[in-house]
Formats: C-alpha cells, sequence, structure tokens
C-alpha cells in the first residue's frame, strides 16, 4: 500500500479513484460504493483502505467492466461468482455483485434507497447503511473482521437503518443479527436503546423458541461462511458437513 499522511489518499490514488468513479457515472449503470469509503462517510472517519468497492447486480458487472475496459482501466474476474476488479498501475478497485460466501447477493432491493455524499469532491451514491452491514455481517476471519465496522454505522446511522429490511435479509441468519447486536450493546451500554425494542423481543423470541426443538439430526458446521480456512477441520477431521453437501462420513 503506498504510504499516507493522515489516512488520506495520496495524489495519484486520488486521481485513480476520482477517474474511475467518473467513468462509472458516464456508464449510467447503477452502482454503489461500498467498503471502508463508505463507513468512513457514514462515521466520519479517516481510515486507509486499500481500494475502492463498488457493488452491482451481477448482471449488469460484466457491462460496468467493460465500460471500464473503454476508458482505458485493465479489468479481470477474479471470481464470478462474487468479484471482479478494476485495475491502473498498482491501484485497483473490487466490483462486488455478490459474497465470498455465496449468501450476501447485490438485488435490486440494495438500489432502494439514494443516499448521495460528496466523496473525493464528486456526488457519489453510497449502499444505503442497511445493506452496508448486510455486506459486513459475515466477515469474521482472524485475518479480516467488520464487527467494529457494523457497531459504528449501528451508533452513527440507526436513524437511517431499515430494521425490518435489514431482518428480511438475515431471516435464515437471524443469530448473526442478533449477535452483532449484542456485541453493539455490550460496546456501547449506554446506547442501548438505539436498537429497536420490538427487534430484540423478536429475536429473542425466536431463541426462546428455537431451544425448545430437538437437536438438528444432522452434524453441519457454519463456520466457514465466517472464515474458510478456520473451520475447515470440522469439515476434514471432525465429520461435519459442509455448507452445502454431505460429510464425508455419511
Amino acid at each position: 500500500m503506498p504510504h499516507r499522511r493522515n489516512g488520506r489518499p495520496l495524489a495519484t490514488e486520488r486521481a485513480f479513484y476520482t477517474s474511475l468513479l467518473k467513468a462509472l457515472e458516464r456508464t449510467r449503470i447503477p452502482y454503489r460504493l461500498g467498503g471502508t469509503f463508505a463507513v468512513n462517510v457514514y462515521v466520519g472517519h479517516e481510515r486507509i483502505t486499500k481500494d475502492l468497492d463498488i457493488f452491482c447486480r451481477p448482471s449488469d458487472y460484466p457491462r460496468l467492466l467493460q465500460a471500464c475496459a473503454d476508458a482505458g482501466f485493465k479489468t479481470e474476474v477474479e471470481d464470478e461468482r462474487w468479484l471482479a476488479k478494476v485495475i491502473k498501475g498498482r491501484y485497483f478497485c473490487d466490483v462486488v455483485f455478490g459474497s465470498a460466501n455465496m449468501i450476501a447477493i447485490v438485488t435490486d432491493e440494495w438500489f432502494k434507497e439514494l443516499h448521495i455524499y460528496k466523496v473525493m469532491g464528486l456526488k457519489i451514491k453510497l449502499l444505503p447503511p442497511t445493506e452496508l452491514i448486510w455486506s459486513k455481517a459475515f466477515i469474521k476471519d482472524r485475518a479480516k473482521y467488520d464487527g467494529n465496522d457494523v457497531v459504528h454505522l449501528i451508533l452513527k446511522q440507526h436513524h437511517a437503518i431499515d430494521w425490518r429490511r435489514l431482518l428480511r435479509h438475515m431471516d435464515q441468519h437471524w443469530e448473526v443479527l442478533l449477535m452483532h447486536l449484542l456485541n453493539f450493546r455490550y460496546v456501547y451500554p449506554s446506547e442501548r436503546g438505539l436498537i429497536p425494542d420490538w427487534l430484540m423481543d423478536e429475536l429473542l423470541k425466536r431463541l426462546s423458541i428455537q431451544r425448545t426443538l430437538p437437536l438438528p439430526r444432522k452434524k453441519v458446521c457454519r463456520g466457514r461462511i465466517f472464515s474458510r480456512d478456520d473451520f475447515q477441520i470440522d469439515i476434514d477431521e471432525w465429520g461435519f458437513a459442509d455448507l452445502v453437501g454431505d460429510d464425508k462420513y455419511g
């Protein structure tokens, strides 16, 4: 990563970002700026980031890459399931249309709200706080943990979070949402009231009901939703089924 002062991009890095964002605006393809840049704007921070994170629908990313190539940028498809890149020299931008764990796929719902902020002198559309949290909720690897971003977003953007939409996103994974909310309550005990009572009641009710159910018959490890490597041993040696498919012991 190039040297920076006060967490701000160098002139050459800033030139890459601004030229890319201008090129994206000319395409008229719907996209949103997410990642650390969006977090910095929403929480009033200047944390260093190594790149831009641009979010678009899976059906739009080929056209977006083609438009960037036409504008003189190098493009790469890193993983056709969720990630591509736009590159110029040593700088790059991630084009995100899903997630590594295949859970948070970018859909039309991510574009329902309009949040326009000035980023590096340009008026840019950011991911809504709701979807920004959704995009970060499962990043819990030993090398990268975004739970602190989640609690900061709740603290600073609780008024802009669509809590019912966030619950819809995380419906099957409501325990993960509960973990983040409990983390927030622990980190900020004086700010517990920022989380709607109805949401805590709903999640705790689900937990209460779940505790009365019989344990699942299938031994499943969902740890690889958070970290592929840290929970590989559960699949390879401890007889747990992975996210998809059966365990090797039948």
